[in-house]
């Protein structure tokens, strides 16, 4: 893990926005599945980050989608979050806050969506690196299982990134700043 040019992104509170699906119809029992794996994933990050989930996408620092992934250098992918880091105005001044979007394919068993989420929700979160431990959520290759559940490396490792200092805004980066560029994982 290293930190962006202008520090850590993390925040002490999220708010997530999770597409909604349809309630009705064909599609309303595969929407709800992915929307249950999210909401567990959520779940697991929640019992250690302050987290809101909005219906709001536009008060949201990270967007939750259903859809597969474009893909990367010819390789698919059932999840991938994007960071953006953009120049808002909180209280009448400026600063400088994590977007992050994350896409989830809705195309794969209920547990492998919610181990998707979790690890993905992870970046989010500011874990943009990956472990060697296929056992971590945060895991760069996934073993035959998949892991619903954060491991003591992944906690630890949250609770480090927790003590980092949070992004920082020069008044000559702000005038210099619109959007950063897009990191991937």
């Amino acid at each position: 893990m290293r930190p962006t040019p202008y520090g850590w992104p993390r925040r002490d509170h999220w708010c997530l926005w999770i597409e909604p699906g349809a309630s009705d119809g064909p599609a309303a029992r595969w929407d709800q599945a992915w929307a249950a794996a999210v909401a567990a994933a959520v779940a697991s990050w929640q019992e250690l980050l302050p987290l809101t989930v909005v219906s709001d996408p536009e008060r949201a620092q990270v967007l939750v989608w259903r859809r597969r992934p474009p893909l990367r250098g010819g390789r698919a992918s059932h999840g991938r979050a994007e960071l953006a880091l953009l120049v808002v105005q909180r209280r009448g001044e400026l600063a400088l806050e994590p977007h992050v979007s994350v896409s989830i394919s809705p195309g794969q068993r209920p547990e492998a969506m919610e181990a998707t989420a979790l690890h993905e929700l992870g970046h989010a979160f500011g874990l943009w690196g990956h472990s060697d431990d296929p056992a971590d959520a945060m895991a760069a290759v996934p073993g035959a299982t998949p892991v619903r559940h954060l491991s003591p490396r992944d906690r630890a490792t949250l609770q480090w990134l927790q003590a980092q200092p949070a992004l920082l805004l020069s008044p000559a980066a702000a005038a210099g700043i619109e959007s950063a560029a897009p990191a991937e994982n």
